[in-house]
């Protein structure tokens, strides 16, 4: 058997997560930012490590018997140009043993031996959510996903996501606007935005929370990678939310591995004619949560609904504030807050635009919230 195959083929290891020991000094922090760099998976690297002990014997095992590609990368890559790299956009790396690294993570059998991470410490996570869902979302899904997004980070939960376009922006966005905590797992180098478009909302992430990776800077973006990435968004996660998501999405690897883990899974139900909506509906089949947004997903964590907004001015007229208070919790539809209102949709319409003028509501894709005096002009 070819040398390299017999490191991919160690027997299970023995116990949870990784040696206690893999990390004990210099020398392994320093095999480790070497090891970040080969092309070994978490599972094989783990096996590699309970039969070795520690990150320096796992190196000296690649460059011995590694693939011709592992043992280039095992020589060439120097641990002080990987800490320049991470000075430069200004990551630090955290190992399975520290402090700092999340303990929920421990509960995957591929846990990663260490984290790049940017910004706010992931101490503090539980109880946290996982948004996910399609890409090429509908605007249905994204604004869905970013009112979910807002009215979880109101409530002080943190909201977990993907970084990728649709829907885990979304999910981001909306955290952000409420000035909440939002943590984004890549499936790329900690210093490598993908997609590019993910520029700029990364470094508003990393301003106020957290961007985290497990691979190490320079490391392009890469199918193989979403997979893994999905289930540290998993297992930071208390419960996973989906929405929207075609048949045999990623939506759908993401909220299997939230099962897996004993995490609550929740979908957002979508227009039956959608092909968007056939994951999130296959998940409510199959038992998972029907969500109609945020206060849903917080009474499935146990938790209150999100802070309450602004007490309605003293001054409205009578008939506004009405309308306004009917604007109160959920974003919803003009027929909806006519409803509520028990009142003519035409003259709810009428109020609507004149409390949104004043600067008290906002329109967010057909329906309306309430803005903060915090988010007030």
């Amino acid at each position: 058997m070819p040398p390299e195959l017999r490191i991919r083929s160690l027997p299970p290891p023995p116990g949870p997560g990784w040696p206690r020991r893999f990390v004990a000094g210099e020398e392994d922090r320093d095999a480790v930012l070497v090891l970040a760099h080969v092309d070994i998976t978490p599972r094989e690297l783990r096996a590699l490590a309970w039969a070795r002990g520690n990150a320096r014997a796992c190196l000296r095992a690649v460059i011995r018997s590694g693939r011709p590609s592992d043992r280039r990368a095992a020589t060439e890559v120097r641990p002080e140009h990987v800490r320049a790299r991470l000075r430069a956009c200004g990551a630090t790396v955290i190992h399975q043993a520290d402090q700092a690294y999340p303990p929920p993570l421990r509960d995957l059998h591929d846990p990663p031996g260490w984290l790049f991470v940017r910004g706010r410490p992931l101490a503090g996570l539980d109880p946290a959510v996982g948004m996910v869902g399609a890409r090429s979302c509908s605007p249905y899904g994204r604004e869905m996903a970013g009112w979910i997004g807002r009215g979880l980070a109101r409530a002080g939960v943190p909201v977990i996501s993907g970084a990728a376009r649709g829907i885990d922006a979304a999910s981001h966005r909306g955290a952000l606007e409420a000035e909440g905590w939002t943590v984004a797992v890549l499936g790329s180098g900690i210093d490598h935005p993908f997609p590019s478009s993910s520029r700029r909302l990364l470094e508003d992430i990393a301003r106020t929370g957290t961007v985290v990776s497990e691979y190490p800077p320079g490391t392009p973006a890469s199918r193989h990678r979403f997979p893994a990435r999905n289930r540290i968004v998993a297992a930071l996660a208390t419960a996973v939310v989906v929405v929207e998501g075609a048949p045999g999405s990623g939506s759908l690897i993401s909220a299997n591995h939230a099962m897996e883990l004993g995490r609550d899974v929740l979908a957002v139900p979508g227009p039956v004619t959608s092909p968007l909506s056939a994951a999130p509906h296959e998940l409510i089949q199959e038992g998972a949560g029907l969500i109609r947004g945020p206060d849903d997903v917080l009474e499935a964590l146990g938790l209150g609904p999100p802070a309450t907004e602004d007490a309605p001015p003293p001054d409205l007229p009578e008939r506004e504030d009405r309308v306004f208070r009917a604007v109160a919790g959920a974003a919803a539809t003009a027929d909806e807050v006519a409803a509520s209102a028990g009142m003519p949709q035409d003259v709810v319409v009428a109020m609507l635009a004149s409390l949104e003028l004043q600067g008290l509501i906002r329109d967010v894709g057909g329906r309306y919230e309430r803005v903060r005096a915090t988010e007030a002009p």
